[in-house]
């Protein structure tokens, strides 16, 4: 499945949460969201019932676009999260916020999800002092997430780091915003890893599959 390069705000109110997907344009109070929280289209105010697999399959779908990952790496995800001990669902989290890309974002490097990956594959990324290119790549506790060099006055850049003073800091990072690195402390909880997203579902939506199967 190619990754979905349409109308991000149309994702949003079809999926009725806040995926962190329009960046700068949310924090202003701009976001379509806000002004229509209801599905886009002439029938989107209308309340449907929507089905259990359906409920199931939206939450895989925010998660999806919010991490901006594919079908198949969703599905890698969720088979190393089956194989590790413990819960499922949170394990399936706690393994995609990992993301290079993400802890880009976490760090405030980039106002989106989408930028940090773009950043990230344009080599404008550091770890432990090697160009990584790769926005899967999985940051474990105690490495360095940098700026390189020469992309430290990119406008965009400096542009997201002082809006993370609207949004706050994870506590999983701790980032330098004058030297621009952050280190990647912990893994974190699942409780602390705020998102709209009932992982549970999304475990209830594989089972399924897995029992239709045998």
């Amino acid at each position: 499945m190619a990754r979905y390069r349409g109308p991000v705000e149309k994702i949003e109110r079809r999926l009725e949460a806040d995926l962190g997907l329009k960046g700068e344009r949310r924090l202003s109070g701009k976001s379509a969201l806000e002004k229509r929280p209801f599905a886009p289209g002439q029938h989107g105010q209308r309340r449907t019932k929507i089905s259990e697999y359906g409920l199931q399959l939206r939450e895989k779908q925010k998660v999806k676009f919010m991490y901006g990952i594919s079908e198949k790496q969703f599905s890698n995800y969720f088979k190393e999260a089956v194989r590790r001990e413990g819960n499922t669902g949170s394990i399936l989290i706690t393994l995609i916020e990992q993301r290079l890309d993400n802890v880009v974002y976490r760090m405030g490097f980039a106002t989106t999800r989408a930028f940090a990956r773009q950043i990230t594959t344009h080599g404008h990324i550091l770890v432990d002092g090697k160009k990584v290119d790769i926005p899967s790549y999985i940051v474990k506790p105690g490495q360095k997430i940098e700026i390189r060099e020469k992309s430290k006055n990119n406008p965009q850049i400096k542009r997201a780091i002082e809006l993370t003073n609207q949004t706050g800091m994870v506590d999983w990072v701790n980032v330098d915003k004058d030297k621009v690195f952050g280190i990647f402390t912990r893994i974190p909880a699942r409780e602390e890893i705020v998102i709209p997203v009932e992982e549970r579902l999304i475990v209830e939506l594989y089972s399924k599959d897995r029992k239709s199967v045998v």
